[in-house]
This record gives C-alpha cells, structure tokens and sequence, in this order.
C-alpha cells in the first residue's frame, strides 16, 4: 500500500501557507506545566522492552525491511549514532514497553479550559491499534498514559490521534466519519488521490487500566510553516476533555530528515520550534520523550495530566 507519487512542492508549499493563515487566526499557545507523577523529565535513548530483548537498541532487527544510519538528538540533548529502522510498522519487532516507561516520562499538565488545535485537518477516526495502513517511514510505537492531578490513571478515557504522512500529506477519506465538518481537504490532502482514498496516520484507542493507548506509527514528516507534530484529542462519555498538540526537538527532526532514507530527499524542515506558530519554544512540556527501541523503531511517549 505504498504512496503515490506525492504533489509537486509549488503545490504543497501553496496549500501550506493557506493552512498557516487558517491556523495563525485560531491557534493559541499551548498552556502545560510539568508536575508531580514522579517524572523526572529526562529522555532516553535507548529503549527499554518490557519483554524482550537485551540487544543494546543500536540496529535494526532481522525482521525489518532495513535500517538508516544518522545521528540521532533526543529532548535532552544526548546524542547517539544509531540505525534507525525503515519500512513502516512491519518492521517493528519488539513489544511496547511495560507501564514501567512513564516513571521517567516528562509530564505534561493541560488545561482543560484551552482547547488547542484541532486544525483543519481532523474528522473522526477509527479504532484501532496500527494506524499505518502499510504506509512507509521509521517505524514508531506511540504511547500515551492519562491521569488526573493526584497521578490516578483514568480509565476508559479515548484518545485519538492523528498526524500527517511522510510527505507532510494528511489522509482524507471521510467517507465514514460523522464529524468531518471542519476538514479542508484540498488543503490538507493537496488533492492527492492516494491521500484522499486513505484514513492513515489516525486512530482512536480507550485508556486501559493504567491510563494508557499504544499506537503503532510511523514518524511524521513536515509541512511548511509547521513543526513535525502529533495531534491528540481526549474525551469521555462523548465529551470532549482536552484537544492539542505534541512535537519533536528539533535536533532529533534534523538528524531524522537529513540522514533518515525516508525523509532525507525533502531535507530539514523550513520551520523549527522557535518560529513555529503554536509551540514557539522547545520546552520538554510539550515535547515527546524519545527512545530508540532494539529493532530500530522509534518510541515516543508522554504522561498527559488533566484536571
């Protein structure tokens, strides 16, 4: 289920800028605090596997389609030479990490009074564990864990995800969503057929026992005027509770989209935190903790606190 040919950058970079306008009106900046739940805020580099391996997490597995070596950044500024795995999510081979992961996780606190970006590029998603649909990119495990401000895990929550492909394309097949209302789909698809057949790259998971969904991804890419980003949407009994965004450091974005084989023809993206029009800074609040796991997949995982 590989990707067509995508649009022509004068294309892309259009659309782009009229979704930069759509957003620049809407946006606001996102309000976290980090604390409490033990997090230290550190990020790591090396995966751990709730089951697995003791492989040291510096290749990729046999039963991967392949590896791309590069420097890698995590959010706390450790860098390690690795082999990033290639492929899309068949190449990952280790398990999710046990509920162990988010002891270390950076913590972020989210209003609930700010409803942050839901964009133009959202309509309701589907359940499900592997949001790929057999799309390439560096394979990732995406996991989140939900609790309230005493560090209970909540339960039964649903979080739904939803990011852009490789290309900076976002799926647009709202065939069978009944909340596609405020999706541009010739701006967010820039009218690929491929894209607007698909429903890849969204999912909705409810929270288990320990508060938590997994994901299995693949690390985005970039659109003009934007971060590499992740939206996230939380809601229970149908209500929405809290809508916003994660990103990457921008050291980790740079060495993936200048060494990684599925990102290194378009190169660095043309805007970084700092200019960004929703984070605007690199605090770790908002920012993915980062591990790279034995089979060469990435995992990229935050505790999110709403109260």
């Amino acid at each position: 289920m590989d990707r067509q040919p995508p649009v022509k950058l004068n294309h892309t970079v259009q659309r782009r800028r009229v979704i930069r306008s759509l957003l620049g009106a809407a946006l606001a900046t996102p309000v976290f605090g980090l604390i409490g739940c033990g997090g230290s805020g550190t990020t790591a580099t090396s995966a751990a596997s709730s089951s697995s391996s003791s492989s040291s997490g510096t290749g990729s597995s046999a039963g991967s389609s392949g590896s791309s070596s590069g420097s890698s950044t995590a959010n706390s500024g450790v860098t390690t030479t690795t082999d990033w795995a290639t492929g899309g999510t068949s190449s990952i081979t280790e398990n999710f990490p046990d509920d162990s992961l988010f002891e270390n996780s950076s913590t972020c606190s989210v209003e609930l009074t700010e409803a942050l970006t839901e964009g133009p590029c959202y309509f309701d998603s589907e359940y499900r564990d592997d949001i790929s649909e057999g799309q390439t990119g560096l394979p990732m495990m995406l996991c989140l864990q939900l609790v309230d401000a005493n560090c209970n895990p909540l339960s039964g929550y649903e979080i739904e995800v939803w990011h852009c492909d490789v290309e900076g394309i976002y799926s647009g097949d709202t065939s069978d969503s009944s909340d596609a209302n405020g999706f541009s789909s010739g701006f967010c698809t820039g009218n690929d057929q491929a894209a607007l057949a698909a429903k890849w790259f969204r999912g909705i998971k409810v929270t288990d026992s320990a508060g938590r969904v997994d994901f299995a991804s693949c690390f985005p890419g970039w659109y003009s005027s934007r971060v590499i980003h992740i939206h996230f949407r939380v809601k229970n009994n149908n209500n929405d509770e809290v809508i916003s965004q994660f990103a990457f450091s921008d050291e980790f974005v740079d060495a993936i989209c200048t060494s990684h084989s599925d990102y290194a023809a378009r190169g660095e993206p043309d805007t970084h935190l700092s200019g960004d029009t929703v984070f605007r800074s690199a605090d770790d609040e908002y920012l993915f903790d980062l591990q790279q796991n034995a089979d060469g997949s990435l995992l990229a995982y935050k505790r999110i606190i709403i109260s």
